[in-house]
């Protein structure tokens, strides 16, 4: 493997800065900041494309991480300093080695198409933690693909990544800026699924959750944290569903993170029923 040493901080680092803390910079450079054990193992195991790794002495890396060093391929790894390495670390103790990664290119093609797709729209997520919290409920329900709308934050954001909990590397996610591409892809879909319904999201709505049928294929509106879906998406609605509260709750609605795990669960239990499993 090809190594540079980076003692200061030179114009090298501050990159390495930049990824970690600039949206701009990173569209710029194409590429993505990465920390943790586990998000590091998920994108070598989905075939993301390693840029670089980043560690410090490697008389003190364990086996994993010599491993991880010597069979992985990248253009060029970086030994630093373990005072850099730690400037760089969003952890207490810093990590043994950092990723920068690439990104992927934005194509609905990776919403690969079954016989009955669960897919869901997230509408200008504003908080880090909810978009990164739903990548991961749909990694473990088993959702298809998430699509993001419109000027949102940046999916490649290290904490939207560490709170996936590795899900990002597995899970498709693109972004879809336009109202016209949204509703261009729906509009196939439907061509391909002809009792596919889309599903929109509303503390206000009449409809329940639990009676809807939730058997067919599916596109699940999920509408921003504070002001819900746009009208663009309420009107590509075909149901507009809340999920209720308890009678004695003094609590009028979930987090949007909460409330659409909610969501996917119902749609996975009606399912495995339906197959008898």
């Amino acid at each position: 493997m090809k190594t540079e040493k980076v003692f200061s901080r030179n114009a090298q680092y501050q990159k390495f800065e930049v990824l970690k803390t600039n949206r701009n910079k990173r569209f710029k450079y194409n590429e993505f900041f990465v920390e943790g054990v586990r998000n590091i193992k998920e994108a070598i195991k989905n075939n993301w494309t390693i840029v670089s790794f980043l560690y410090a002495d490697t008389e003190k890396l364990s086996d994993w991480a010599l491993d991880i060093l010597k069979n992985t391929k990248t253009e060029m790894n970086y030994e630093l300093t373990e005072e850099l390495l730690g400037e760089l670390s969003s952890k207490e103790d810093s990590s043994e080695i950092l990723g920068i990664m690439k990104m992927r290119q934005d194509d609905s093609s990776q919403l690969q198409l079954n016989d009955c797709p669960l897919f869901a729209i997230f509408d200008r997520p504003s908080n880090k933690g909810n978009l990164g919290t739903i990548i991961r409920s749909c990694d473990a329900l088993g959702v298809d693909g998430l699509v993001i709308t419109g000027h949102s934050v940046d999916l490649y954001d290290p904490d939207v990544i560490a709170s996936s909990m590795g899900s990002f590397f597995k899970v498709p996610v693109i972004r879809m800026t336009e109202n016209a591409e949204i509703l261009n892809w729906v509009e196939e879909l439907k061509s391909h699924y002809p009792d596919l319904i889309v599903v929109g999201s509303s503390s206000h709505a009449d409809k329940n959750l639990y009676d809807l049928d939730l058997t067919v294929p599916i596109v699940f509106l999920i509408g921003n944290e504070t002001v819900g879906l746009n009208n663009t998406l309420k009107d590509l609605s075909d149901i507009m569903m809340t999920i209720p509260m308890d009678a004695d709750s003094s609590a009028s609605s979930f987090n949007v993170a909460c409330a659409t795990t909610v969501m996917f669960y119902e749609a996975i239990k009606q399912r495995k029923r339906k197959r008898g499993i």
